[in-house]
């Protein structure tokens, strides 16, 4: 496997970046900060450090609260009843996804990101909303569509123009999305802002699976389970870069960084701080560091913190720990060498494996 210190690009700047606090990464930034106390500011200070626009780089502030605020709604922790409702459907779609490989393309190496597709968004979907099998499948594959047609528009050097055949196969995608939405009884926001949470739930952990599936693989051992969930997204979390937006100039460490710019806080960059990791944080994958009690684990914020943390961080936990569980009673394989790509957030590209037992 690939590791991202060796991947160069946006990744190699941050991890290359000096560990002084504060760090401009251009003339005119963005900004990085490298240190767990200014990370924790800067997610928890919403009044200072506002979120972004929307994830489908419309441009759109109309909900806005000021030149440079977003308007991003907060969502509330999923309950541990929907947490477990989510799991439970994983469970089962897990093994029919395993079963269906199995009989079209018998012998044949598994796609971890194709494997978890169907089985993480219909888990999600079952946790965000308690509907019927046929609406949650219904959901699932129409999320699951909208965020393959926001791929190019994300991955984009440049936003893609309003009437561009990308922007409007994404804006098609994402209207089917919110109409089927809004056929939900109970819908516990608008259609809208439920898409945006269940895109962000599903894609996240299908890449956080592939590569815990893709370092198990490469390292077979008897992991625990747990463990090995926290290494993975330690060494590669899929979201491993996060944006806010300066609403007043603010100091940073002696560093003044004016209102409407950009600062960074890096998972993967804090994920790598002696101070954060038991044992050599350089060291690889090694998920028995985590039996060391004395630093927490996602002390690095692999789900954010503050009023915009996560809220599906222990639907995500859950999915993950399922799917290591599952691992960990098999002997798996890499089929092939695994790159990284970086076009959203990072994932294996491609993840493919065999079990061997």
């Amino acid at each position: 496997m690939d590791s991202v210190e060796s991947a160069g690009g946006r990744l190699g700047a941050v991890l290359s970046a000096p560990r002084s606090g504060a760090v401009a990464l251009g003339r005119h930034g963005p900004w990085l900060v490298t240190t767990p106390a200014l990370a924790r500011r800067v997610l928890t200070d919403p009044g200072r450090f506002d979120f972004p626009g929307d994830v489908s780089r419309s441009g759109d502030l109309s909900s806005s609260r000021g030149a440079t605020r977003s308007g991003h709604v907060v969502f509330a922790p999923l309950t541990p009843d929907a947490v477990a409702r989510g799991v439970a459907v994983l469970d089962g779609e897990w093994d029919a996804a395993l079963a269906e490989h199995d009989r079209r393309a018998p012998g044949e190496a598994y796609d971890a990101m194709a494997l978890l597709r169907r089985p993480v968004a219909r888990s999600t979907v079952a946790a965000v909303l308690d509907t019927d099998t046929r609406t949650r499948d219904l959901v699932a594959d129409l999320t699951l569509a909208w965020i393959d047609s926001l791929a190019p528009v994300i991955s984009a050097r440049r936003p893609p123009g309003r009437w561009s055949r990308v922007r409007r196969g994404e804006r098609d995608a994402r209207f089917a999305l919110d109409d089927a939405l809004s056929a939900v009884p109970g819908l516990p926001a608008p259609a809208e802002q439920v898409a945006t949470v269940l895109a962000a739930g599903v894609q996240v952990p299908i890449a956080a699976g592939a590569w815990l599936l893709g370092w198990i693989a490469a390292h077979p051992a008897d992991h625990d389970p747990v463990h090995a969930v926290w290494e993975t997204l330690r060494l590669t979390p899929p979201t491993w870069i996060t944006a806010r937006i300066t609403t007043e100039p603010v100091d940073l460490a002696g560093t003044a960084v004016p209102a409407g710019r950009v600062v960074l806080v890096s998972p993967l960059l804090l994920g790598r701080l002696d101070e954060l990791v038991p044992g050599d944080p350089d060291g690889g994958f090694d998920p028995t560091r985590w039996e060391d009690t004395s630093r927490r684990p996602g002390a690095w914020l692999p789900f954010g913190a503050g009023p915009h943390a996560c809220p599906g961080r222990t639907l995500g936990l859950g999915q993950l720990v399922h799917v290591a569980t599952w691992a960990g009673r098999h002997r798996l394989a890499l089929a092939e060498h695994v790159r990284i790509d970086q076009s959203r957030g990072i994932s294996p590209l491609p993840c493919r494996f065999t079990v061997v037992s």
